[in-house]
């Protein structure tokens, strides 16, 4: 490759169209070229080899006249210096882009990455994950993650703790911020293994959300979360009461889905998702049910319904063009977070308690109140039954459940009783409960 000086002067000398490409290296700064082409096009290159290895790399600068030579120069210098080094500025720049990127990558980026990981996650653990990025961290969704901070996470955690998702939740909702920055702090350890900074260390480098190991409320065992049998009758009469004053729809909606909750001890999502397909209701009491199309685990089954879960659903209103019972306008098309009922049944309870608390209550009210065995308890709350033997496997028809209606209509009863004499007491009377009777 002839040599040049390479100077303003010297390029526009010897710059000639239909002479074919040539490469003039520079005589003052080793790696440092001008290519021209047959049109007459210049262009600044380096060229050089990486030290300690067999590999050369052109770089081209850029055109000259948009560059001028004493500029296209000190760019050469420095490309020059890297492969020195043993430094290859095209993989070095690819890098330090990437970790350009790693550094903007937002909460939203990881949730997204994080939900969509092949066959990790369940489309129930999905919508979770979403809901607690859209409401609890709604501030934070697009924001770098690099960004989020121990005192962030502190104070928002005090929030929910304190005060709810909203800020207007007597007795906070201290599970609910458990849950969610438990949920976080996976997300930022994923985020840590998948992005990396310029020199290669994780992009999370310290997990804020770790801040709140001496700050995290301590909730009840589960097996103590559920409304006290002595308090089951205030909380029945408080939701009676609570729907049949309301003015809001969505509050009468609220107050439905708990009260179903309590009835049948099913599952938050099974039953918000309930859509009237999926409801048989029929003169033959034994006969009405209910179908569980979204189980936690298993296939689809038919679930019986007591007279008051039937009266229950009777006085819902059918929202046209949405199938679901629990209808609301959220993007969902159906409620899921029955706050303002859950409100009231903490209020009547005088502790804190959670939709899935619900569950827990007509457990016990089965097992402790109604001595219903517990195969069948499991049964009516959708577990499968531990030491299921060869007869209940093969012959017992567990996908069809109302031949336990007897068991259902038990609960239901004894629910309601509490309740009248909750409203009974609640109204200056003498009332004294008789024994449920086998």
């Amino acid at each position: 490759m002839p040599k040049l000086k390479l100077t303003k002067t010297n390029i526009d000398r010897v710059r000639k169209p239909g002479t074919g490409t040539i490469i003039y290296t520079d005589t003052e700064t080793k790696g440092f070229g001008l290519r021209l082409t047959n049109s007459g096009a210049a262009s600044f290159i380096v060229q050089r080899m990486i030290a300690g290895s067999s590999k050369e790399r052109r770089i081209t600068i850029g055109e000259y006249g948009a560059w001028t030579v004493e500029d296209a120069r000190k760019v050469a210098e420095k490309h020059i210096a890297l492969m020195r080094d043993g430094i290859d500025p095209v993989a070095a720049k690819a890098e330090a882009k990437k970790a350009d990127e790693a550094m903007a990558v937002t909460l939203r980026d990881v949730a997204d990455s994080y939900m969509n990981r092949p066959g990790k996650l369940k489309p129930r653990s999905k919508d979770a994950i979403e809901r607690i990025v859209t409401t609890v961290f709604e501030k934070w969704e697009h924001k770098p993650i690099v960004q989020i901070t121990e005192d962030m996470c502190r104070t928002r955690y005090k929030e929910m703790a304190e005060k709810g998702l909203h800020g207007d939740r007597e007795g906070g909702s201290p599970g609910q911020a458990n849950q969610a920055f438990d949920i976080l702090r996976a997300m930022l350890n994923y985020a840590a293994r998948q992005y990396r900074r310029s020199d290669g260390k994780p992009l999370i480098q310290h997990n804020p959300v770790e801040i709140l190991a001496d700050h995290k409320v301590k909730l009840k065992p589960r097996t103590s979360r559920y409304i006290p049998k002595e308090k089951v009758g205030d909380v029945w009469h408080t939701l009676t009461t609570h729907r049949a004053t309301v003015a809001l729809e969505k509050e009468r909606t609220s107050t439905d889905l708990v009260m179903f909750l309590l009835l049948t001890g099913a599952r938050l999502e099974e039953t918000a998702s309930l859509q009237w397909a999926n409801v048989h209701i029929v003169d033959d009491a034994a006969e009405c049910r209910w179908r569980i199309s979204n189980r936690k685990r298993g296939d689809d089954v038919w679930m019986p319904l007591s007279s008051q879960a039937v009266e229950l659903l009777n006085r819902r209103p059918k929202v046209e063009n949405n199938p679901y019972v629990f209808a609301s306008f959220s993007a969902r098309g159906y409620m899921d977070q029955p706050r303002g009922a859950l409100d009231k049944v903490v209020g009547a309870a005088g502790s804190h308690l959670s939709a899935h608390d619900m569950r827990r209550t007509m457990t016990n009210i089965a097992l402790g109140v109604c001595r219903i065995e517990k195969f069948r308890t499991d049964l009516l709350t959708g577990h499968k039954p531990k030491n299921e033997d060869v007869t209940a496997s093969h012959y017992l028809d567990t996908e069809n459940l109302t031949w336990l209606h007897p068991e259902i209509q038990q609960i239901g009863d004894w629910i309601e009783q509490q309740g009248r004499l909750a409203a009974a007491k609640a109204s200056g009377a003498n009332v004294v409960a008789l024994p449920q009777r086998a």
